[in-house]
């Protein structure tokens, strides 16, 4: 091949330095079979001529060249056996071949003489080829029913019915596919086999088809890889979600979403875990459940995903906790609102009524009575509202701390104060707790210690 490159270039190297020049497009030319196939030449020369001369051969491989047709000052001689294929129109130095078979597939060489002062002569070589056009692929897979992941093995052919000189490429999703650890191919390269399948080997395959003159792709096909269950999680369409752990409020309903990828789609069952012992309350992908209907707070849940054709399952663990009704939410329901805002206006209305008290005791005048019995008077009044305060505190307290769903009556609430949670009776906050106080006791300590109150 190099030599005949080395040639042609001397040949034209000779020529131009000589003043003539045979030029071609390309020095290889694909045509199709039964069409027409035009060789263009173009010859040029820059000295005084009497006579040019132009020579088509032809030279297939292993053989000796084949004289086609020439001219003479544009007079065309053609060969006899094959005037009717060739066609030359001089000056035009070019070829036309028509009807194109496979016996025309070959070198054609072009020869220009020009008789002048001397005589110049250059040459150019063509070689052309003959195909037919590829015709659409078409694809099958085996086995069509589909394969499992890890165990089964898928194999793609590329079918054409016509063409020549094929070619053979795979695509996955539109790129080409490459030999592989899982992917190989027949030695034609119009088989595909992937072992074994997996869940990444999901796509579009198709098959493109090419030759020289042509160049069709098959349609996709997306074979069927069984897989799953992956990524088995659940969610919820109310509550708190740390980790697997769901915080609901009594009262309400949580919806609970069950999902894995997989293929098919998998069956799902729910197991609820209580006093060590499971047992399956439902089938399906979703799960209901009313806070108020659970008999335990805390509740563990066990979602299984089942795939029917993988034979793989996988299951999720989590836990429901049921907690009260924030304070946010009692402030929507009349019933608990109420009795606290009566004891906040009582409250209210005692420490406006102490604080007048006690001012009116400290700067009313004492007559007749020694300074003992004024500051005895003094103690009494600051006595009193250190109470009335201590008993506001508790109340507050109450309001504050207490939990719903734990009352046992409107003048027996659950409250905490000073560390402890107890329970305590409204008519006896005056009598018993509050005089126990840690705020009177030290009052009571000053008193004896300054104006000698026993």
């Amino acid at each position: 091949m190099w030599l005949r490159v080395f040639t042609a270039f001397l040949s034209f190297a000779a020529s131009t330095c000589l003043g003539l020049k045979v030029t071609v497009p390309s020095h290889i030319i694909h045509g199709i079979r039964g069409q027409a196939l035009y060789l263009p030449v173009h010859y040029d020369f820059h000295t005084p001529a009497s006579d040019i001369q132009i020579i088509w051969l032809f030279e297939r491989p292993h053989t000796m060249p084949k004289y086609l047709l020439g001219s003479v000052n544009e007079s065309v001689v053609p060969d006899l056996e094959y005037q009717h294929k060739f066609t030359m129109m001089p000056p035009n130095a070019s070829l036309l071949i028509n009807p194109l078979q496979f016996t025309d597939e070959g070198n054609y060489i072009m020869k220009v003489n020009i008789q002048g002062n001397g005589t110049l002569s250059a040459s150019q070589k063509i070689q052309v080829t003959v195909d037919d056009p590829v015709t659409k692929p078409v694809m099958q897979t085996y086995p069509s029913s589909g394969a499992v992941e890890y165990v089964g093995n898928m194999t793609l052919t590329c079918w054409v019915q016509g063409g020549t000189r094929l070619i053979y490429q795979w695509l996955k999703n539109g790129r080409p596919v490459h030999t592989s650890s899982t992917y190989s191919f027949s030695p034609q390269n119009n088989t595909l086999r992937i072992v074994p399948v997996t869940k990444e080997d999901i796509g579009n395959y198709s098959c493109l088809v090419k030759n020289p003159v042509s160049e069709m792709e098959s349609d996709m096909i997306m074979p069927t890889i069984y897989y799953g269950p992956y990524g088995l999680q659940v969610n919820s369409d109310k509550g708190l979600k740390v980790g697997e752990v769901f915080t609901v409020d009594l009262g309400e309903a949580i919806l609970f979403d069950c999902s894995a990828d997989s293929y098919p789609p998998n069956t799902y069952s729910w197991i609820r875990r209580t006093d060590n012992i499971t047992y399956v309350i439902k089938h399906g992908p979703r799960l209901e459940v009313a806070s108020e209907k659970v008999a335990q707070k805390t509740t563990d849940y066990v979602c299984c995903a089942y795939n029917n054709v993988t034979g793989r399952r996988d299951e999720t663990h989590f836990t429901v906790i049921i907690t009260s009704v924030g304070l946010e939410k009692l402030a929507q329901k009349g019933k608990s609102l109420s009795p606290l805002a009566i004891i906040t206006g009582i409250s209210l209305f005692f420490i406006i009524s102490m604080g007048l008290l006690f001012l009116w005791k400290k700067y009313q005048p004492y007559k007749g009575q020694n300074q003992n019995t004024g500051k005895h008077k003094h103690f009494q009044a600051m006595k009193t509202l250190w109470m009335t305060l201590e008993y506001m505190n508790l109340l507050l307290f109450q309001m504050l701390l207490v939990f719903p769903g734990g009352r046992v009556g409107l003048f027996q609430p659950l409250m905490a104060y000073q560390g402890k949670v107890c329970t305590v009776q409204f008519m006896k906050l005056f009598s018993t707790s509050l005089p126990n106080s840690k705020t009177i006791q030290s009052e009571f300590s000053w008193a004896k210690q300054y104006i000698g109150v026993k």
